[in-house]
């Protein structure tokens, strides 16, 4: 199933094939490909450069890993992403070195995962990013050091058929991708006054 975004000027190939699916395959990407994928989150910009960010990956190799993400996360993902062949939290170091929180640390791990989201679609995979799941059983089972905090869970995978998705994910699945205009969130002079 191709859900090109329908945009009103040009982009990037990778940013208009983007999207999240529901559906995976079961077919395994190759561990050199998924090296790829961490490899463009490593380049990611940071805060001073502090880097904080961090994965916990779970897949057929590993499937006490991919249990335990699986288990974290709420009912209504887990339903649908335990069909994924590749499970992992995105987690970051809240704490600088001198110890005070690092304000910037969320910011610098979304751009990280936004990264290995435009790799992943470069490479033919899908990303599925989930804020259902719960941070603190996820820090339990991994053993998370104090300042470390999961943020999000990802599913990666090749596209898997729409239809073998129960009804209502089925339905969320096919549905037509829409997005704010433009209008709506680049502002110039006074709040609200469109670019």
């Amino acid at each position: 199933m191709i859900k090109s975004a329908d945009t009103h000027h040009p982009i990037l190939h990778v940013i208009s094939e983007r999207w999240s699916p529901r559906s995976f395959s079961p077919l395994e990407p190759d561990k050199s490909v998924l090296m790829r994928l961490f490899e463009a989150a490593r380049w990611a910009p940071s805060s001073s450069n502090t880097q904080p960010w961090y994965f916990v990956v779970g897949t057929p190799e590993n499937p006490e890993t991919h249990e335990k993400i699986l288990s974290s996360l709420n009912p209504n993902n887990a339903r649908w992403a335990k069909n994924a062949p590749v499970l992992a939290l995105a987690v970051m170091n809240a704490l600088r070195i001198n110890g005070k929180p690092n304000r910037w640390a969320p910011y610098d791990l979304g751009q990280a995962v936004a990264n290995l989201a435009v790799q992943a679609t470069a490479e033919g995979l899908y990303v599925h990013q989930m804020a259902g799941f719960n941070r603190q059983t996820a820090a339990a089972l991994f053993h998370f050091p104090e300042g470390y905090e999961a943020m999000t869970a990802i599913a990666i995978g090749y596209l898997g058929r729409a239809e073998a998705l129960e009804d209502d994910l089925y339905q969320k699945e096919v549905a037509p991708r829409d997005r704010k205009e433009l209008t709506d969130f680049v502002f110039t002079g006074d709040w609200g006054n469109p670019f």
